[in-house]
């Protein structure tokens, strides 16, 4: 029987330094993986890297955005020099602008498009080699419910999740043969920084919570168990597929 454990893996986690990204490696550090991590700024990068270390857990940090292509390309000459393969990459760096659609600029939509959705096919199809390499690996990309339904995101958002929905599917498809597994975790409202001001709002907060089945806000570590999950060994026929994490959110309307 396969153990329930990522000793031995190595990972790559994009956003690595907050919320959902930061419970991930904390979960993957957690069952024994080394990861390396990215986030946007150097102080945060740094803090977490310390926090990781002091503990004695092997995690490593690069500061830099996701749509740079030179901060992809730093990435993967880390992986190469360190581990010269990789078993795991988690997607996950993204971000929302929740306005509507005709108030957007050119610029900002792009942005969101850009880091949550190019960004995330940049990343996969650049260490694809690696991914190769280790032969039996597991990319794991941190969609959103609402990828499939109105969460009221904002519709750049929801296009790029929903994108990313279908970037599994087609990679998942195509490197099957190569021993890659390729799924989707979609989560419902998290308590995260970057929904913090919107689930601040009684209102919002509460017509979410009617909506959602388990009447509560879900953890950032509850997303955190469902990647652990599929980059393990115990995951092994599960690929092209989307996991919402949602409370039973998605379920119906009432």
């Amino acid at each position: 029987m396969k153990p329930w454990t990522l000793t031995n893996k190595r990972a790559l986690v994009t956003g690595g330094t907050k919320g959902i990204g930061k419970a991930i490696v904390n979960e993957l550090l957690a069952l024994g993986a080394e990861v390396l991590f990215t986030g946007r700024t150097v102080e945060d990068v740094k803090a977490r890297e310390a926090e990781w270390q002091q503990q004695g857990l092997k995690a490593y940090g690069l500061a830099g955005d996701v749509t740079d292509a030179d901060h992809l390309a730093a990435a993967i000459q880390w992986v190469e020099s360190h581990w010269g393969s990789l078993e795991i990459l988690v997607n996950n760096a993204g971000t929302t602008i929740r306005r509507p659609s005709v108030d957007f600029t050119t610029e900002e939509y792009r942005r969101v498009l850009d880091i949550n959705l190019i960004a995330p096919f940049e990343w996969s199809r650049k260490l694809y080699p690696l991914l190769k390499q280790s032969g039996n690996a597991a990319v794991i990309n941190i969609s959103s419910v609402a990828g499939s339904l109105d969460a009221g995101t904002g519709a750049p958002y929801g296009m790029s999740k929903s994108g990313l929905n279908q970037l599994t599917r087609n990679l998942a498809g195509e490197w099957a043969k190569e021993g890659i597994r390729v799924n989707t975790v979609s989560p419902w409202y998290t308590y995260t920084p970057l929904t913090e001001n919107v689930l601040a709002k009684p209102e919002v907060h509460d017509r979410i919570v009617s909506r959602t089945p388990m009447r509560r806000i879900a953890k950032d570590e509850e997303m955190a168990g469902v990647v652990a999950f599929l980059a393990m060994d115990k995951a092994s026929y599960i690929t092209g597929q989307e996991i919402k994490v949602d409370g039973g959110g998605s379920i119906g309307l009432f």
